[in-house]
């Protein structure tokens, strides 16, 4: 049940209260809260000098700065905490503190619970931020007053404020964000569900039971989405305190949406053709189909079509960077798992020559070895993961007496370079690196960058 924010300013107003990151969504957060009353501290690692600007600027305001590498020693005496994300909260100084009568939440948490608005919330191991942008765009197309946040977009806590009622908010929502919420978007979207972020969680079921939580405190007036073909996904169905929609590529779905001889369908009426949507693969019908189902109360069939095939994709997702000297380059840095860099592989209709590798996030590569093998033609590695990447293959080759070429890079860098002169007229370069960025980059926006800039400088 939606509370009105009137009472969230009411309970922050002179509490102590912590927030634990100097980060991106976390400095209009801290402004925000000394506007509503709050007596903020702003707890981070970096130094000073690291942190930059932003210390006049809190300074000036009164924040209080603790920092360094023992800046969570003692989060003890304060009444409320924001964590970021990707903090568990069952560290030890969390526990600390909320034995010691602490309210811990985070920014999202705290926007899911008192916006005013419908929430159109989206997770899923693979394709969320796809979705999240197609259902952004189609309500824009229909003529909603639409905001869109969470992992992508702008942070929209410290706005809230701004949001009325009748407007649209779509979030693309991580399992480190839901893993501690207790409150649920009035329509919640499970794309798909594999093996990720095995690194945070502490085991696929810790992972899987965080998704959930996009749905297991919505009420009977809720919409829940499900991929029916994906076995984790459909079987959430069955917890569902409102509605279900489920959508295919496999079968009919009457009351969902779903593909069928070349089209895809919501509710048993055809929205566009496959082929006439402008972002290929059949991840990315799963998208549409998704969306669709997600805004079959508020949107027509005829903006959905014209979004369908208009939509030209995100950036770092199968993009098309640059035709050189026949050799076609393609991004998608936000392949940061096995399952999504198959289902970019199998996009182009022949074998690419692939760049993998990353940071280690714990989850096994065998899936993409043993699937992936008749779509790259030949396999360029690097990172904290090469390894481990190779090993996969190299059994594979082994057991079914295979062949191709795996070029092992030491940097970014060399990699792309070794790929460029591996390639051959016609031939496709895709970076799609089944591992996140840490290893290397901030995150897989800078990773993307940074190949678009080296292949662009490529001589033509």
């Amino acid at each position: 049940m939606k509370k009105d924010f009137s009472e969230f300013k009411e309970f922050i107003k002179d509490k102590k209260t912590a927030v634990v990151g100097i980060g991106v969504s976390n400095i209009p957060l801290i402004i925000f809260l000394l506007k509503l009353g709050a007596k903020v501290s702003a707890f981070d690692k970096k130094s000073e000098e690291e942190l930059g600007e932003i210390v006049k600027e809190f300074k000036g305001k009164g924040v209080n700065l603790i920092l360094g590498e023992n800046y969570l020693d003692n989060l003890n005496g304060y009444e409320v905490i924001f964590k970021t994300p990707s903090m568990r909260i069952d560290a030890p100084y969390f526990n600390e503190a909320q034995e010691n009568g602490a309210y811990i939440t985070s920014e999202m948490e705290e926007f899911v619970r008192y916006c005013p608005a419908k929430i159109y919330g989206v997770t899923g191991s693979d394709g969320k931020t796809t979705t999240t942008t197609l259902i952004h765009n189609i309500l824009k197309e229909e003529g909603h007053k639409t905001w869109v946040g969470g992992n992508i977009g702008t942070p929209l806590f410290s706005r809230i404020e701004e949001i009325s009622p009748l407007d649209k908010v779509v979030l693309e929502l991580s399992s480190f964000q839901l893993m501690t919420m207790n409150v649920s978007p009035e329509i919640s979207i499970v794309t798909n569900l594999s093996p990720n972020h095995l690194d945070m969680h502490k085991n696929m079921e810790e992972y899987i039971d965080a998704k959930k939580n996009i749905y297991l405190f919505q009420d009977n007036k809720d919409v829940l989405i499900v991929n029916a073909d994906n076995e984790i996904t459909n079987s959430m169905a069955a917890e569902a305190k409102g509605s279900v929609l489920k959508f295919s590529v496999k079968k009919a779905i009457e009351q969902g949406a779903y593909y069928k001889g070349g089209a895809l369908y919501l509710s048993g009426i055809e929205v566009c053709k496959a082929e006439d949507i402008v972002i290929k693969g059949m991840h990315n019908v799963e998208n549409y189909l998704a969306a669709f189902c997600a805004l079959k109360e508020d949107v027509s069939i005829e903006t959905m079509k014209k979004v369908a095939t208009t939509f030209k994709g995100v950036e770092h997702r199968i993009e098309f960077v640059k035709e050189i000297q026949g050799v076609k380059y393609y991004n998608s840095s936000i392949a940061s798992s096995p399952s999504r860099t198959l289902a970019d592989i199998k996009v182009f209709g022949k074998p690419v020559i692939l760049i993998a590798g990353g940071y280690d996030k714990h989850i096994p590569f065998e899936p993409l070895a043993e699937e992936g093998f008749p779509y790259i033609k030949k396999l360029v590695l690097l990172g904290a993961t090469k390894d481990k990447i190779k090993d996969a293959f190299e059994k594979v080759k082994a057991e079914n007496d295979l062949k191709l070429p795996i070029i092992m890079a030491g940097t970014f860098e060399d990699a792309v370079n070794k790929a460029k002169l591996a390639a051959d007229e016609d031939d496709i370069v895709l970076l799609a690196p089944a591992c996140a960025s840490f290893d290397m980059f901030v995150n897989f926006e800078v990773r993307g960058l940074r190949f678009k800039e080296i292949v662009n400088n490529f001589e033509e």
